[in-house]
């Protein structure tokens, strides 16, 4: 089915949908699944205390001190909920996408995230912010991905082609019977 799939979209948009445009995706899948596990990772302090270099919260509580900010309509009582639910979700979220599992619905999910947060960031610390954090930008690739065929390097195209072969395989014992 992808293969027909990909035969129409080439036909009718010139794009390639074989060869380095999977591996622009498979980067693209990657890159988006990295930067969510490294900003879980720098909430948990794994890139080091606060203050160092580069480390943006450096513990979950100042994590919780910029979620109350970009939050000023979240009762205080449910921000840490509020920080971990997040947190859950990009460390989820994040997983999914390195592994290529579900990477459609992965991707959607990414990009409504991804785009709230940069919608509360503009309306809390005004728009340069959020384009400094590149947020619209993640949230436009995340859009993009979930448009995309499964890459080359995902389990969604292992789980694909073992379908089509099992369907294959269906085929041949039916017309052997």
């Amino acid at each position: 089915m992808a293969t027909s799939v990909d035969n129409a979209v080439r036909q009718s948009t010139g794009l390639k949908t074989t060869g380095q445009s999977y591996l622009a995706a498979s980067f693209l899948r990657l890159a988006m699944g990295a930067g969510f596990l490294s900003a879980v990772a720098d909430r948990s302090g794994f890139w080091g205390p606060p203050g160092t270099p580069l480390v943006s919260w450096g513990n979950f509580h100042n994590f919780l001190l910029e979620t109350a900010k970009l939050n000023p309509w979240c009762p205080a009582a449910c921000l840490p909920l509020l920080g971990v639910l997040v947190t859950i979700a990009e460390a989820g979220l994040g997983g999914l996408l390195i592994l290529g599992f579900a990477t459609r619905i992965t991707a959607l999910l990414t990009g409504m995230m991804t785009l709230a947060f940069g919608v509360a960031m503009t309306f809390v610390q005004g728009v340069h912010a959020a384009l400094n954090y590149s947020v619209f930008v993640f949230s436009a690739a995340s859009f993009l991905l979930a448009s995309q065929a499964p890459d080359a390097l995902s389990m969604d195209k292992l789980r694909e082609l073992k379908t089509v072969r099992m369907k294959s395989e269906e085929r041949i014992h039916s017309i052997a019977e």
